[in-house]
C-alpha cells in the first residue's frame, strides 16, 4: 500500500491526526505492560557451547595434572575465543558467559560429566594415573580433547 493511502490518518491544518496518536497510544502500553522476550536457551544446554567448554575444561585438567603431557595454549586460547565468539553470535553476553563459567553448578556438572566421560573408556579420575592414561588416548586418537595436548 503506498505511503500516500494513509495521508487521511495524518490529520489537516497542522492537527495532530489519528496515526500518531495511536503509535503513542500503543508506545505508552508497550512501556506500561512489557512485551515478554523470547526466552533464551540456558547457555549450559546449547551443545556446541557446553562441549566446547567440556573439550577445554577435559584438556585444561590433564595438561595440569599430568607431567609428560602438556596442553597446546595457542590452541586452548583459540578455542575459548571462538566459543566466545559463537555465544555471542548465538545472542549470549560475556556477562552470561563468565556467569556460566564461573558457576559452582556448573563446575560440579563438568566434573560429574568427566567422570562419566572417563568411565566410558574404563578409566577412574580418582584412581591415580588414569586421568594421564586419558590423555594420552585422547592424543593417540587426534581428538577434540587431544588436539588441545601434547606427549612431552
Amino acid at each position: 500500500m503506498a505511503l500516500s493511502a494513509y495521508h487521511g490518518l495524518s490529520g489537516v491544518r497542522g492537527q495532530r491526526g489519528i496515526l500518531p496518536r495511536l503509535l503513542s497510544c500503543l508506545a505508552l502500553a508497550v512501556s506500561v505492560v512489557g512485551v515478554p522476550a523470547a526466552a533464551k536457551t540456558p547457555l549450559r544446554d546449547v551443545p556446541e557451547i557446553s562441549d566446547g567448554i567440556f573439550t577445554v575444561v577435559v584438556a585444561n585438567e590433564i595438561r595440569r595434572k599430568c607431567d609428560d603431557i602438556q596442553g597446546r595454549l595457542l590452541r586452548g586460547i583459540s578455542e575459548i575465543s571462538r566459543l566466545r565468539a559463537r555465544a555471542n553470535k548465538l545472542g549470549y553476553s560475556d556477562a552470561e558467559i563468565r556467569a556460566l563459567l564461573d558457576s559452582r553448578e556448573e563446575k560440579a556438572r563438568m566434573i560429574a560429566r568427566g567422570r562419566t566421560y572417563m568411565a566410558g573408556f574404563g578409566l577412574d579420575y580418582d584412581k591415580p594415573g588414569d586421568l594421564c592414561r586419558l590423555g594420552r588416548l585422547e592424543i593417540k586418537n587426534n581428538s577434540a580433547i587431544g588436539a588441545l595436548l601434547r606427549a612431552k
